[in-house]
């Protein structure tokens, strides 16, 4: 398997292997890479994968992609350990909440939110193949809420890895901030920043951009512009797919949708295969991809703070990884568009491409008031407590309906108690954390607070990285 970059415009464009694309995360140009061609997932493959542990098929999934970078016994004890320790014996468990409806439950890794199910591994796997090359990373992340702590978890107390993460300053909830903040490992660093996540995002890209500076600390990055973990968040479509009949029954997902990476993961699997009926794309008030596929309109507005804070963004960066698609694989198109996306605000997008996007998606707004009321109708119907994105979710696959036959299944992507206050002005209780969590409301915080400022960000970065070279040794943690 080789990647390609999105913004490559070059006449046969570069190919790189797995390895060179998980360390490096956003290719030097700007663009994301995405697969040369799509492994295919047929029906029989598919059967063969029900009664299989969520790893066993989390193998079968992501092995095409890996191809030869990591050896398939290494890579299968990878997958083995990242899911061992999960909390639920099913790892992404489904509950029926109506005779067609289902719930995805996505909080059972170590931070409550469903980045834990890419994470996870995406973290051995940098240490696997940097301890192979002896070299260190700088891992840079820009978070709404729950990549954030899901990359410190998989990256605390590595050796070769130093992460700095990116949130914006009192546009996170509390436990989501002290997540990341009350981590005492030496190799991590939580940067609030005076602005918002798109402000964030910018920093991040920035600081790729800057040759010097991303040569100097070898940067890499652990968000969803990181191809390996779209890649690993494929296997619980595959998973709830199989459990649920595929492929002789088709299946439906309603995913509540920010940044853009977990649908589009969604949208891979359906490129491989699976049979995929609808992907319905809920977002908040902050609606640009709502706008886009019901108006035909792709404009950036205000960022506004909402009840579900990991959704409140206006440039949902993996949607450049569908565009590549809606532009013929053009790089030099795509970087053009992105360039005016940039300058305008508006991402050009013809008439035939927003066509072809409805076609693959549809898209439904749910504003906080909604939020509430479908926290409370959930309760009420089945006694399930939903987070404000997972209400999201499930509010939008109640407007799912292009086949009626299809078992609609509304991704539960973080625990309630990350945001106790929504779900108790909804239902009137009080989500509690997890045992091993109950006094993170009391540990020490560590952070620090910065402007919306390049130089003073890569200022920091650069006084406390390690450099990018393994000490005589060193195993890589």
């Amino acid at each position: 398997m080789r990647y390609l970059s999105t913004r490559d415009a070059r006449r046969p464009p570069e190919r790189l292997a797995f390895e060179a694309v998980l360390l490096a995360g956003l290719a030097p140009d700007g663009g994301l890479y995405v697969p040369e061609s799509w492994p295919v997932l047929g029906p029989s493959a598919l059967r063969a994968l029900r009664g299989k542990s969520y790893a066993e098929i989390a193998v079968s999934v992501m092995t095409p992609f890996v191809g030869d970078a990591i050896e398939p016994a290494a890579f299968k004890r990878l997958v083995e350990n990242a899911y061992r320790n999960f909390g639920h014996a099913a790892v992404a468990p489904l509950k029926q909440l109506q005779s067609n409806l289902w719930l995805l439950e996505l909080f059972h890794g170590p931070t409550l939110a469903f980045k834990d199910y890419a994470l996870q591994l995406v973290g051995p796997l940098f240490d696997h193949v940097l301890a192979r090359r002896r070299e260190r990373v700088t891992i840079i992340g820009a978070t709404s809420g729950d990549t954030g702590s899901a990359a410190i978890e998989a990256c605390r107390d590595r050796d070769a890895v130093d992460i700095f993460v990116l949130f914006p300053k009192d546009r996170v909830s509390e436990v989501q901030r002290r997540q990341m903040t009350t981590v005492p490992s030496a190799n991590v660093h939580a940067i609030a920043i005076e602005g918002t996540f798109d402000d964030c995002q910018d920093l991040v890209k920035a600081m790729f951009a800057d040759a010097r500076f991303r040569a100097r600390h070898n940067l890499s990055a652990v968000n969803s512009i990181n191809w390996a973990r779209v890649m690993a968040q494929v296997v619980y479509y595959v998973a709830a797919a199989v459990a649920l009949g595929a492929p002789d029954r088709p299946v439906s997902f309603a995913v509540p949708t920010g940044n853009f990476g977990n649908v589009y993961a969604a949208h891979v699997a359906r490129k491989m295969g699976l049979p995929i009926s609808e992907l319905v794309i809920g977002t908040n008030r902050n609606d640009i991809l709502a706008r886009f596929l019901n108006e035909g309109a792709m404009t950036i507005a205000g960022v506004e703070p909402s009840l579900s804070p990991s959704m409140d963004i206006q440039v949902s960066s993996n949607f450049e990884r569908l565009y590549f698609e809606l532009e013929a694989r053009d790089g030099a198109k795509v970087a053009a568009a992105f360039k005016t996306f940039r300058s305008t605000g508006t991402l050009p997008a013809s008439t035939e491409e927003w066509r072809h996007a409805r076609e693959l998606f549809s898209a439904h707004r749910v504003d906080d008031e909604e939020t509430v009321t479908e926290i409370a109708m959930t309760y009420r119907m089945t006694g399930e407590l939903l987070d404000p994105h997972s209400a999201i979710a499930v509010r939008s696959a109640r407007a799912a309906g292009r086949d009626p036959q299809a078992a609609v299944v509304a991704l539960a992507t973080a625990h309630p108690a990350k945001f106790p206050e929504a779900v108790e002005r909804a239902t009137g209780i009080r989500p509690r954390l997890p045992m091993r969590m109950a006094d993170l409301l009391d540990r020490p915080e560590r952070m620090a607070v910065l402007p919306n400022e390049l130089a003073a960000v890569e200022h920091f970065i650069a006084e406390r990285a390690r450099p990018a070279a393994l000490p005589a040794g060193a195993a890589g943690g």
